[in-house]
Formats: structure tokens, C-alpha cells, sequence
């Protein structure tokens, strides 16, 4: 699959929006990297608290859930919308 965005895509996010399967999100791992991902579905994490289970929308190249394990529902920071530039479209689950 290719991915939904390319480098440097400029993206309207919202913080108020609840994650929902499907949704494409920002996040941040463990190490304190930022990363866009896709919501695919709720699981626990290893401390046992509420998360989300993040896949790259082009498995070969990128880190995700399956190298990091979920991402705590508190790291889960927003929801991408739209993309703003370089052509304005909206991101669909």
C-alpha cells in the first residue's frame, strides 16, 4: 500500500478529536519521537494501561506498533484531519 502522506505534506490536526480505528494520528513513541500512524485498533501496553496499536501505512519502511509495541492512549497527541499543502485534501479513514 503506498502511504497516505509523503514528506514534508503540511497537515491540519485536531486535539479534540477522539481516536477511532482507522484514524490516522500523531504520536509519540517511547524514545520521544513524533510520528504519523494509523489507529488500527485498542490494546493494552505492557504496564498494562489503555493503548493504541499504530501501523505505518508502508510496512517496509517506517517503525510502528510492531517494532514498539502500543502507544499509551496519553501518547496518542491527534487526530490528522487534512492536508494542507502542498494540495489541500482531507485524510479519510
Amino acid at each position: 500500500m503506498s502511504p497516505t502522506l509523503t514528506p514534508g505534506d503540511r497537515l491540519f490536526v485536531s486535539y479534540r478529536r477522539d481516536v477511532r480505528p482507522g484514524a490516522v494520528v500523531v504520536a509519540r513513541f517511547t524514545d520521544g519521537t513524533l510520528a504519523v500512524k494509523r489507529a488500527v485498533e485498542r490494546r493494552t501496553t505492557a504496564a498494562g494501561d489503555a493503548g493504541w496499536w499504530l501501523l505505518s501505512d508502508n510496512p517496509e519502511r517506517g517503525v510502528d506498533s510492531r517494532h514498539r509495541g502500543p502507544v499509551p492512549d496519553g501518547d496518542v497527541l491527534a487526530v490528522v484531519v487534512g492536508r494542507v499543502w502542498p494540495r489541500p485534501r482531507p485524510v479519510r479513514d
